[in-house]
């Protein structure tokens, strides 16, 4: 029997890099996000980023000098402990725990990166277009995009969407020599875990996230989806067009998955992956699961489950535990 595995992942990325940029070209430039063509006049130099994995696309492309400042919630500290960028996230402040439009402007900034559910909400009133109003310009994070049905999300399959706002932010930026070195450098990573479940059967995945009345999961927009399936795995929610969604147990009992992938993060009643795997092993409907029964269960960081710059790693440690 397989005990709980509790990978810290790593990004194969240099960590804090400072990454020479052309700030004086003053061309407009223009790119395609969330279907839409949006131009920005100039480099942005005071960026605001909501949500971890946010911030460490900013870092793994070298941009750290051009933030004001981080938000991220308190369900996300613990990435921290585990980030490669540990040098970044110490020199840029934090700004607070929740983004609004009162934090933005008292950082400055001139650009906002976030996404919906990422920070963008209409309840709260923090959206692109009320920015917009106050001359801020934002960056809508591809995974989170709105998909046209509901509030639905996501418009593409999880790794192209982090490679699509890689290529994105190098043009902004006028980095895009270093997007394509990640870009590479990640597709190389990907492709050599691929292998390691090659040929295997294909086991079924649950991703839990949070949630004990019931749970909440990712669809097949969300960094899960490839997380799992690039790493020789089937998540049973794939066929949900959504990104972060909720379902029902009795749901999960008819997937019947062999393995339970475990996000370590912290919100609601069982808030650490020990919490959460002993409310999995004591939930009576879920006692016969092949993933319950044999104890198969496995960790990831928060940051490496969100698109983020740990997303290949995360496919690449994972492969190693369902090959194993």
């Amino acid at each position: 029997m397989r005990l709980l595995a509790l990978f810290l992942v790593l990004a194969t990325t240099a960590c804090g890099a400072t990454v020479a940029q052309d700030t004086s070209a003053t061309d407009p430039v223009t790119v395609r996000n969330c279907g839409q063509d949006v131009t920005y006049d100039r480099v942005p130099g005071k960026v605001v980023t909501n949500d971890t994995g946010i911030a460490e696309l900013m870092f793994a492309l070298g941009l750290a000098d051009r933030m004001a400042g981080y938000v991220i919630g308190g369900g996300q500290t613990a990435d921290l402990a585990t980030s490669p960028f540990k040098a970044d996230w110490e020199r840029v402040p934090k700004l607070g725990e929740k983004i609004t439009k009162e934090v933005v402007q008292g950082a400055g900034a001139d650009l906002v990166f976030a996404g919906w559910n990422y920070g963008f909400s209409e309840s709260t009133g923090f959206t692109p277009d009320s920015l917009e109003e106050l001359g801020i310009p934002t960056y809508q994070l591809t995974e989170a995009c709105r998909n046209g049905v509901g509030k639905q999300r996501g418009i593409m399959p999880p790794l192209e969407a982090l490679y699509e706002d890689l290529r994105n932010l190098g043009k902004v930026f006028r980095v895009s020599d270093r997007a394509e070195r990640l870009i590479t450098g990640y597709q190389a990573q990907v492709a050599a875990a691929e292998q390691l479940g090659a040929g295997r059967p294909k086991p079924k995945v649950f991703l839990y996230d949070s949630g004990l009345d019931q749970p909440f999961t990712a669809g097949r927009n969300a960094a899960p989806q490839d997380v799992i399936g690039k790493a020789g795995g089937v998540n049973v929610f794939g066929d949900l067009d959504d990104s972060w969604t909720t379902v029902g147990w009795e749901t999960v009992v008819q997937r019947n998955p062999d393995v339970i992938l475990i996000n370590d993060y912290a919100d609601g009643d069982a808030n650490t992956p020990e919490q959460k795997r002993a409310f999995l092993e004591s939930y009576a409907p879920l006692a016969a699961v092949p993933a319950v029964r044999d104890k198969r269960f496995f960790v990831l960081p928060y940051a490496a489950l969100v698109e983020s710059p740990r997303n290949p790693a995360a496919i690449e440690a994972f492969a190693k535990f369902l090959a194993g």
